[in-house]
């Protein structure tokens, strides 16, 4: 009797794991400026490493606070 045969089973749903990127040490460009022109430069090429650094800890912070959003609920902040 083939109305007494059990349904196949329905596929397994599948699993997505949303990482977030792993964190790294901020490095920053290592400088011997000799002249005040020099020395300008390096101030903005060490603001703009900090800033580039600041971005991608951001980045991995706001990804790692989605996750836990979706595991946990929100704690207060008073």
């Amino acid at each position: 009797m083939s109305a007494c045969t059990q349904a196949p089973l329905s596929p397994a749903p599948p699993i997505i794991l949303q990482e977030c990127q792993a964190v790294t040490r901020c490095t920053l460009p290592a400088l011997a400026p000799t002249t005040n022109g020099a020395l300008d430069d390096a101030l903005h090429m060490v603001k703009a490493a900090w800033a580039a650094c600041a971005a991608k800890v951001d980045m991995i912070f706001d990804c790692q606070a989605k996750g836990t959003n979706r595991t946990a609920p929100a704690a207060d902040h008073d």
